[in-house]
């Protein structure tokens, strides 16, 4: 049955142009191997880096056309510029950092960025572009902290895309706890707080800079967060006014950059570890996000979206290399059911992943809290 769906998919893939309207993107070998799982599809189309942009309908056609054909349920497709195994890949040196003036302690940085009480570290969660699966990591890593016995919430700074509701399968409005001051939500144990609580999830935000800077500003320093060894803030895809709102107005412990392996998504994860540097936050490290597939028909691993980039990226820029996720349906599933993998299945695979990498950030920033030095992670460029 797969086989036949695999044969569907690739017939109907024929359909599309390549990037020059010349062929046909399986023609012109531009279709990585595709992969079928209870009518499940996945596969990846390598395009220039420099265009990835432009041929993002591309992507969009390549999947509409496969959800159509009969026995598909979904379509994960991906544009990449990964190299065929064995490649040569050019990747370019780290740049040479330009003079700046010399940093500042962090106790003067700390000054300057008051503290949430109650809170002892906050910690972001970013990426450089959507669709790597920023959110569904942040869920996980935070319920993998309160698994380690920690105290946590989470805060969704994605104004214009909240997920964090339906990943916590919370929903309802916050209740006034005095003045302006409001009560978190809570799920599965952990304090939630989420402009998705506040609109409609069919509402579109149409804001402008400083309403999103004034909501992210209320939703953080405006909550009964009470006691909690760490806040996890899911950060919006991006370098734009949310994040540096929070890079800048907020004491940031550090920032976790997720990143899938294949070239164009690493493009834009080096911008958000760049964004973070700029503004003096730590990088605690990288996580390859999808990194391979396991097939649960076959039980053998597949890289459709190729492998080790992000690994390589890290060791490129001297900063932790955190851990690979696989890329397998039940996180997907569970995430959508509101049951994420670390409390659905907390004894698996994954779920132990999540934790081994939970229980890492929390030893990187309880051991910079209490250095003696005080020197936060560097961030090395060759």
């Amino acid at each position: 049955m797969s086989d036949g769906i695999k044969q569907a998919v690739i017939e109907s893939l024929k359909q599309i142009k390549g990037p020059d309207l010349e062929g046909n993107i399986v023609s012109l070998g531009l279709v990585s191997d595709v992969f079928v799982s209870d009518g499940r599809v996945a596969f990846s189309i390598t395009v220039p880096a420099a265009r990835a942009q432009e041929l993002e309908p591309l992507r969009q056609a390549a999947e509409k056309v496969v959800k159509e054909v009969d026995g598909v349920e979904n379509a994960m497709v991906a544009l990449t510029a990964e190299r065929a195994p064995g490649a040569a890949r050019n990747t370019p040196p780290a740049p040479k950092p330009a003079p700046r003036p010399a940093q500042r302690a962090p106790e003067e940085q700390a000054a300057d960025k008051p503290g949430v009480p109650g809170i002892k570290h906050i910690i972001a969660v970013a990426s450089g572009k959507g669709g790597v699966g920023k959110s569904t990591t942040t869920a996980n890593l935070a319920l993998g902290m309160a698994a380690n016995g920690l105290k946590v919430g989470v805060l969704d700074a994605d104004i214009y895309g909240p997920s964090v509701p339906r990943l916590f399968n919370v929903s309802g409005r916050p209740e006034t706890v005095s003045g302006r001051v409001l009560k978190p939500l809570e799920g599965y144990g952990i304090k939630v707080m989420s402009m998705g609580f506040m609109v409609e999830e069919e509402t579109p935000m149409i804001w402008r800079g400083p309403m999103v800077i004034s909501a992210l500003t209320q939703m953080l320093r405006e909550v009964a967060w009470g006691d909690l060894d760490v806040l996890v803030v899911d950060m919006p895809p991006g370098t734009g006014d949310a994040q540096l709102t929070m890079a800048q107005q907020v004491p940031l412990a550090g920032a976790v950059i997720v990143s899938t392996p294949q070239d164009l998504a690493l493009i834009d994860a080096r911008k958000g570890l760049n964004m973070f540097k700029r503004v003096d936050v730590p990088v605690l490290g990288i996580i390859e996000n999808m990194s391979y597939f396991m097939c649960p028909d076959c039980g053998s691993r597949h890289d459709i979206f190729g492998h080790g980039g992000a690994r390589a990226e890290a060791e490129r820029l001297g900063v932790p290399f955190l851990g690979e996720i696989p890329l397998t349906m039940k996180i997907r599933e569970t995430s959508d059911a509101g049951t994420p993998i670390v409390v659905s299945d907390p004894e698996g695979p994954v779920a132990a992943i999540y934790k081994t990498i939970a229980g890492e950030v929390v030893a990187t920033i309880e051991n910079a809290a209490t250095s003696t030095d005080r020197v936060a992670p560097k961030i090395v460029f060759d």
